[in-house]
């Protein structure tokens, strides 16, 4: 009976949709550690703070629904910071790396992108697994540069009037 009710449970499990998928980590592996997958708890991304320097992308803040995150990384640099509209979602991140973070462009499904630092490096293209997902929260490591990052792509929340539709 056990065996049986195991097997269901996976069976089930198997044939539910995948939504979910990571790109990256990008970078080097200096830093301290820091995730935002509490964040999107908040809503879903609608706003961008960047801080850049000549060579590096210096630090990030990101707001979910109304709420912005920690900022995380460095004080030098220039900080630039992005509003998504109502239905606006993140569906691509490229850029460049090294050691470090030197360049992130996100691009919207609206079809706006933001550039933010140097085009220098190796090449990043972070897109999701999975059709008709979004950019849902970050990760990766930072001290006083953005040493490296990773991206989190889910379906948007439906009861949101900033999630993608």
């Amino acid at each position: 009976m056990f065996l049986w009710i195991l097997l269901s449970v996976c069976c089930i499990a198997a044939a539910q949709q995948r939504s979910s998928s990571s790109s990256g980590e990008y970078g080097g592996g200096g830093g301290k550690r820091f995730t935002h997958t509490g964040n999107q708890l908040d809503g879903p991304i609608t706003a961008l703070r960047v801080r850049v320097s000549r060579n590096y992308v210096v630090g990030l803040q990101i707001r979910y629904g109304t709420t912005w995150s920690d900022y995380k990384g460095g004080s030098s640099g220039e900080l630039e910071e992005v509003f998504l509209h109502p239905g606006e979602a993140v569906i691509q991140v490229t850029g460049t790396y090294s050691n470090y973070i030197r360049r992130l462009v996100f691009v919207t499904n609206k079809g706006r992108y933001f550039p933010f630092g140097k085009d220098y490096g190796k090449t990043l293209n972070a897109t999701p697994l999975f059709p008709n997902t979004v950019l849902r929260y970050i990760s990766g490591s930072s001290g006083s540069v953005i040493d490296a990052i990773s991206f989190h792509w889910d379906y948007a929340n439906s009861n949101c009037v900033h999630c993608a539709k």
